[in-house]
Protein backbone atom coordinates (compact mmCIF):
# COMPACT_ATOMS: atom_id res chain seq x y z
CA UNK A 1 0.00 0.00 0.00
CA UNK A 2 0.99 3.52 -1.05
CA UNK A 3 2.08 5.95 2.39
CA UNK A 4 -0.36 8.50 1.01
CA UNK A 5 -3.87 6.46 0.90
CA UNK A 6 -5.23 7.21 -2.50
CA UNK A 7 -8.75 8.48 -2.59
CA UNK A 8 -11.45 10.46 -4.51
CA UNK A 9 -10.22 13.67 -3.81
CA UNK A 10 -6.31 13.16 -3.98
CA UNK A 11 -5.76 15.35 -6.49
CA UNK A 12 -6.97 18.42 -4.62
CA UNK A 13 -5.56 17.03 -1.06
CA UNK A 14 -2.58 14.76 -2.18
CA UNK A 15 -0.41 15.44 0.57
CA UNK A 16 -3.50 15.52 3.67
CA UNK A 17 -2.83 12.41 5.54
CA UNK A 18 -1.00 9.31 5.27
CA UNK A 19 -1.42 5.73 6.18
CA UNK A 20 1.78 4.08 6.95
CA UNK A 21 1.92 0.09 6.59
CA UNK A 22 2.58 -2.07 9.66
CA UNK A 23 2.96 -5.84 9.95
CA UNK A 24 -0.01 -7.54 7.72
CA UNK A 25 -1.20 -9.24 10.70
CA UNK A 26 -1.40 -6.37 13.22
CA UNK A 27 -5.07 -5.32 13.99
CA UNK A 28 -3.44 -1.62 15.87
CA UNK A 29 -4.19 1.49 13.81
CA UNK A 30 -2.59 3.99 15.63
CA UNK A 31 -5.05 7.37 14.94
CA UNK A 32 -2.49 10.31 14.49
CA UNK A 33 -4.92 13.50 13.73
CA UNK A 34 -3.78 16.62 15.70
CA UNK A 35 0.03 16.69 15.51
CA UNK A 36 0.87 19.10 12.72
CA UNK A 37 1.16 22.55 12.25
CA UNK A 38 0.79 22.65 8.62
CA UNK A 39 -1.40 24.95 6.59
CA UNK A 40 -1.89 25.51 2.91
CA UNK A 41 -1.76 29.04 1.61
CA UNK A 42 -5.70 29.11 0.22
CA UNK A 43 -6.85 27.65 3.70
CA UNK A 44 -4.54 30.69 5.56
CA UNK A 45 -6.43 32.88 3.78
CA UNK A 46 -9.50 32.39 5.34
CA UNK A 47 -8.01 32.79 8.25
CA UNK A 48 -8.44 35.95 10.24
CA UNK A 49 -5.43 36.07 12.56
CA UNK A 50 -2.06 37.49 12.46
CA UNK A 51 1.09 35.12 11.76
CA UNK A 52 2.46 36.06 14.93
CA UNK A 53 -1.25 35.32 16.80
CA UNK A 54 -1.53 32.20 14.83
CA UNK A 55 1.60 30.56 15.43
CA UNK A 56 0.55 30.77 19.14
CA UNK A 57 -3.10 29.41 18.59
CA UNK A 58 -0.96 26.73 16.78
CA UNK A 59 1.40 26.15 19.84
CA UNK A 60 -2.09 25.29 21.64
CA UNK A 61 -4.39 23.57 19.59
CA UNK A 62 -1.63 21.25 18.36
CA UNK A 63 -1.10 17.76 20.08
CA UNK A 64 2.69 18.16 19.41
CA UNK A 65 5.18 15.22 19.15
CA UNK A 66 2.43 12.57 18.75
CA UNK A 67 3.52 11.66 15.43
CA UNK A 68 6.57 11.09 16.40
CA UNK A 69 5.66 9.47 19.30
CA UNK A 70 3.31 6.95 17.27
CA UNK A 71 6.89 6.57 15.11
CA UNK A 72 8.87 5.59 17.46
CA UNK A 73 6.31 3.17 19.03
CA UNK A 74 5.92 1.62 15.18
CA UNK A 75 9.68 0.92 15.57
CA UNK A 76 9.61 -0.68 19.06
CA UNK A 77 6.72 -2.78 18.95
CA UNK A 78 7.28 -6.51 18.48
CA UNK A 79 4.19 -6.52 16.01
CA UNK A 80 4.59 -3.06 14.07
CA UNK A 81 1.19 -1.27 13.97
CA UNK A 82 -0.84 0.95 11.02
CA UNK A 83 -0.26 4.32 11.29
CA UNK A 84 -2.89 6.62 9.68
CA UNK A 85 -1.53 10.44 10.01
CA UNK A 86 -3.01 13.60 9.86
CA UNK A 87 -0.21 16.00 7.92
CA UNK A 88 -2.97 19.00 7.92
CA UNK A 89 -3.44 20.85 11.30
CA UNK A 90 -7.03 20.80 13.01
CA UNK A 91 -7.14 24.52 12.52
CA UNK A 92 -7.85 22.97 8.58
CA UNK A 93 -10.35 20.57 9.58
CA UNK A 94 -10.50 18.69 12.54
CA UNK A 95 -11.37 15.12 11.18
CA UNK A 96 -12.63 13.60 14.45
CA UNK A 97 -15.48 15.99 14.57
CA UNK A 98 -19.23 14.72 13.69
CA UNK A 99 -20.08 16.89 10.51
CA UNK A 100 -23.55 17.50 11.82
CA UNK A 101 -25.37 19.32 14.70
CA UNK A 102 -24.48 15.85 16.78
CA UNK A 103 -21.09 17.72 16.89
CA UNK A 104 -21.24 19.51 20.61
CA UNK A 105 -18.22 21.40 19.70
CA UNK A 106 -20.03 23.54 17.59
CA UNK A 107 -21.11 25.53 20.80
CA UNK A 108 -17.74 26.90 20.96
CA UNK A 109 -17.35 27.46 17.24
CA UNK A 110 -15.04 24.47 16.95
CA UNK A 111 -17.00 21.36 14.54
CA UNK A 112 -15.61 20.23 11.57
CA UNK A 113 -14.27 23.62 10.18
CA UNK A 114 -13.38 25.52 13.29
CA UNK A 115 -14.73 29.53 13.38
CA UNK A 116 -13.42 30.48 16.99
CA UNK A 117 -9.80 29.65 18.71
CA UNK A 118 -8.96 27.78 22.10
CA UNK A 119 -9.50 30.83 23.36
CA UNK A 120 -13.02 31.92 22.09
CA UNK A 121 -11.45 34.49 19.58
CA UNK A 122 -12.66 34.90 15.96
CA UNK A 123 -11.00 32.64 13.67
CA UNK A 124 -13.07 32.76 10.70
CA UNK A 125 -16.13 34.70 9.88
CA UNK A 126 -18.92 33.44 11.81
CA UNK A 127 -20.46 32.69 8.41
CA UNK A 128 -18.03 30.73 6.98
CA UNK A 129 -19.31 28.28 4.83
CA UNK A 130 -18.07 25.25 6.26
CA UNK A 131 -18.73 22.76 3.18
CA UNK A 132 -15.62 23.48 0.73
CA UNK A 133 -13.49 22.55 3.11
CA UNK A 134 -15.19 19.85 4.41
CA UNK A 135 -15.30 18.55 0.79
CA UNK A 136 -11.77 19.14 0.01
CA UNK A 137 -10.22 17.35 3.06
CA UNK A 138 -12.95 16.07 6.07
CA UNK A 139 -14.71 13.74 3.67
CA UNK A 140 -11.91 11.97 2.06
CA UNK A 141 -10.14 11.82 5.12
CA UNK A 142 -12.87 9.96 7.01
CA UNK A 143 -13.26 7.39 3.59
CA UNK A 144 -9.78 6.90 3.59
CA UNK A 145 -9.70 6.08 7.44
CA UNK A 146 -12.84 3.80 6.82
CA UNK A 147 -11.35 2.43 4.04
CA UNK A 148 -7.96 1.50 6.55
CA UNK A 149 -10.24 0.04 9.70
CA UNK A 150 -12.08 -2.16 6.81
CA UNK A 151 -8.92 -3.63 5.55
CA UNK A 152 -8.00 -4.31 9.26
CA UNK A 153 -11.20 -6.20 9.58
CA UNK A 154 -10.93 -8.20 6.56
CA UNK A 155 -7.52 -9.31 7.00
CA UNK A 156 -7.33 -10.01 10.78
CA UNK A 157 -10.79 -10.63 11.88
CA UNK A 158 -10.62 -7.24 14.02
CA UNK A 159 -9.51 -4.06 14.57
CA UNK A 160 -8.17 -1.21 17.34
CA UNK A 161 -7.54 2.13 16.95
CA UNK A 162 -5.56 3.53 19.40
CA UNK A 163 -6.67 7.90 19.04
CA UNK A 164 -2.94 9.48 20.61
CA UNK A 165 -3.79 13.04 21.61
CA UNK A 166 -1.74 15.15 24.11
CA UNK A 167 -3.72 18.42 26.30
CA UNK A 168 -2.26 21.13 28.09
CA UNK A 169 -1.53 21.14 31.82
CA UNK A 170 -4.07 23.86 32.06
CA UNK A 171 -7.66 24.59 30.77
CA UNK A 172 -7.65 26.55 27.98
CA UNK A 173 -11.18 28.88 27.35
CA UNK A 174 -12.64 26.58 24.68
CA UNK A 175 -12.80 23.14 26.81
CA UNK A 176 -16.38 22.35 27.92
CA UNK A 177 -15.38 19.76 30.32
CA UNK A 178 -12.35 21.18 31.55
CA UNK A 179 -13.19 21.13 35.10
CA UNK A 180 -12.66 17.95 36.24
CA UNK A 181 -9.26 15.84 37.07
CA UNK A 182 -6.61 16.45 34.24
CA UNK A 183 -4.05 13.51 35.31
CA UNK A 184 -0.70 12.56 33.37
CA UNK A 185 -3.11 10.08 31.32
CA UNK A 186 -6.62 10.25 30.25
CA UNK A 187 -8.31 7.69 28.42
CA UNK A 188 -10.88 8.45 26.21
CA UNK A 189 -13.65 5.51 25.89
CA UNK A 190 -16.66 4.91 24.03
CA UNK A 191 -19.60 2.41 25.61
CA UNK A 192 -20.03 0.78 22.13
CA UNK A 193 -16.22 0.39 20.91
CA UNK A 194 -14.01 0.45 24.37
CA UNK A 195 -14.48 -3.21 26.38
CA UNK A 196 -12.98 -3.44 29.94
CA UNK A 197 -10.71 -5.45 28.88
CA UNK A 198 -9.08 -2.89 26.73
CA UNK A 199 -9.07 -0.35 28.93
CA UNK A 200 -7.64 -2.24 31.48
CA UNK A 201 -4.51 -3.12 29.17
CA UNK A 202 -4.28 0.42 29.09
CA UNK A 203 -4.58 1.15 32.65
CA UNK A 204 -1.58 -1.40 32.90
CA UNK A 205 0.67 -0.14 30.27
CA UNK A 206 0.48 3.61 31.85
CA UNK A 207 0.30 2.88 35.57
CA UNK A 208 4.43 3.91 35.67
CA UNK A 209 3.63 7.58 34.37
CA UNK A 210 1.72 8.32 37.54
CA UNK A 211 -2.29 8.80 37.68
CA UNK A 212 -4.12 7.15 34.50
CA UNK A 213 -7.59 8.64 34.60
CA UNK A 214 -10.81 8.18 32.33
CA UNK A 215 -12.86 10.22 30.41
CA UNK A 216 -11.79 13.86 32.20
CA UNK A 217 -10.87 16.06 30.95
CA UNK A 218 -11.96 14.43 27.73
CA UNK A 219 -13.88 11.73 26.79
CA UNK A 220 -14.96 9.62 23.80
CA UNK A 221 -12.58 7.63 20.96
CA UNK A 222 -12.84 7.51 17.34
CA UNK A 223 -14.54 5.73 15.41
CA UNK A 224 -15.50 5.83 11.49
CA UNK A 225 -19.07 6.66 10.96
CA UNK A 226 -19.86 3.12 8.78
CA UNK A 227 -19.28 1.22 12.23
CA UNK A 228 -19.98 3.55 14.89
CA UNK A 229 -22.31 1.70 17.52
CA UNK A 230 -22.57 -0.91 14.51
CA UNK A 231 -19.53 -3.20 14.79
CA UNK A 232 -18.23 -4.65 17.46
CA UNK A 233 -14.94 -5.80 16.23
CA UNK A 234 -13.65 -2.52 15.61
CA UNK A 235 -12.07 -1.44 19.16
CA UNK A 236 -11.49 2.21 20.51
CA UNK A 237 -9.93 3.77 22.68
CA UNK A 238 -8.14 7.55 23.00
CA UNK A 239 -4.94 8.49 25.00
CA UNK A 240 -4.68 11.61 26.20
CA UNK A 241 -1.53 12.55 27.30
CA UNK A 242 -1.09 15.46 29.93
CA UNK A 243 1.62 17.71 27.57
CA UNK A 244 4.03 18.46 30.77
CA UNK A 245 4.60 14.80 31.32
CA UNK A 246 6.79 14.86 27.64
CA UNK A 247 7.23 18.56 26.89
CA UNK A 248 7.58 21.69 27.11
CA UNK A 249 4.29 23.97 26.84
CA UNK A 250 2.98 25.55 24.51
CA UNK A 251 4.45 24.12 21.69
CA UNK A 252 8.23 23.47 22.94
CA UNK A 253 10.51 20.59 22.25
CA UNK A 254 10.17 17.09 23.84
CA UNK A 255 11.99 16.42 27.77
CA UNK A 256 12.89 13.53 29.26
CA UNK A 257 9.30 11.84 29.46
CA UNK A 258 9.12 11.09 25.70
CA UNK A 259 10.83 7.85 26.34
CA UNK A 260 8.81 6.74 29.23
CA UNK A 261 5.81 7.20 26.69
CA UNK A 262 7.32 5.71 24.35
CA UNK A 263 7.64 2.32 26.50
CA UNK A 264 4.15 2.62 27.22
CA UNK A 265 2.37 3.02 24.65
CA UNK A 266 4.16 0.59 23.07
CA UNK A 267 3.42 -1.87 25.82
CA UNK A 268 0.55 -1.37 25.04
CA UNK A 269 0.28 -1.99 21.08
CA UNK A 270 2.36 -5.29 22.40
CA UNK A 271 -0.65 -6.27 24.52
CA UNK A 272 -2.89 -5.85 21.65
CA UNK A 273 -0.70 -7.00 18.87
CA UNK A 274 -1.50 -10.88 19.24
Amino acid sequence: MNDILDSPDAADAPDSFAILPGAVHSPVLLHVPHSSRQVPAPVREGILLGDAALESELDHITDAHTAELAAAVAEAAGLTPWRFVNRLSRLVVDPERFPDEREEMLAVGMGAVYTRTTHRAPLRPADTDPRPLADRYFHPYARAMTAAVADRLAVTGRAVIIDVHSYPTARLPYELHGDGPRPPICLGTDSFHTPPELVALAEKAFAGLGEVGIDSPFAGAYVPLRYYEREPQVGALMVEIRRDTYMAEPGGPVGPGFARLVTALTTLVDALGG
